[in-house]
């Protein structure tokens, strides 16, 4: 099974963090931290640093995956080419963002919170006009609707840029674009969020997010574990 490894001492370039993408999702998880992610829409551009997020792994290796019992239609996306986007719906109201990952098996990286960077007011009227600060975006589905995400976003491409992307100007089509972190952040990393079983035991360490950011959200076992994680 992939093991976490730590982050190098300097952030890769897009060329770089590109090539991750090609790996098991483990390996690209902690890289995405610090990182800058801007959605385009025709409502306009949100822009979040990354700072938390969780690796799911290949057809039959990773029971807290999408892909554990093989492709459906429902999952094709996490069987297809790395970067780009596959899309779900969650307790049927939340839409999840993730990052496919890995050239050689099924899986990606779902998007679990970020600090908006740019777009803030945009962001916050899709969360029903509140702002609530730090946690403004914290948590899957918060940063869904904030990023503006839905399920006809499934399979968008994710473009990789050494430069931050300008906000676009005019109606155009969906644009998901990527620049590397400026600068590696402190990394921690345990079980995920509310995942059932085996999936969200210490076994899948998979959870990564930056040390003591606000933004990150609250843990959560998932049902059937031996014990509280």
């Amino acid at each position: 099974m992939p093991k976490y490894r730590e982050p190098a001492s300097r952030e890769p370039s897009s060329r770089q963090l590109s090539a991750l993408f090609d790996q098991h999702p483990v390996e690209l998880a902690p890289h995405l931290l610090g990182c800058a992610l801007t959605v385009t829409t025709q409502e306009g551009s949100v822009t979040v640093k990354l700072t938390e997020v969780e690796a799911y792994g290949d057809q039959g290796e990773d029971p807290g995956s999408h892909a554990f019992r093989g492709l459906t239609a429902r999952n094709a996306t996490l069987f297809g080419p790395p970067r780009q986007a596959y899309v779900y719906r969650s307790y049927g109201i939340h839409r999840c963002l993730n990052l496919v990952a890995g050239a050689a098996q099924a899986g990606g990286v779902l998007l679990r919170a970020g600090e908006v960077l740019r777009g803030r007011e945009l962001a916050v009227a899709r969360r029903g006009g509140k702002d609530t600060g730090a946690k403004l975006l914290s948590g899957p589905g918060r940063l869904g609707e904030g990023l503006g995400i839905t399920l006809q976003m499934d399979g968008t491409p994710v473009r990789l840029t050494d430069a931050h992307p300008s906000p676009a100007s005019g109606p155009a089509g969906v644009r998901m674009e990527l620049t590397p972190a400026a600068a590696p952040p402190a990394v921690l990393s345990g079980p995920r969020v509310g995942v059932s079983g085996a999936g969200g035991s210490t076994e899948f360490p998979w959870r990564f997010w930056v040390e003591s950011d606000p933004t990150v959200s609250q843990y959560r076992p998932g049902k059937r574990l031996a014990s509280p994680q």
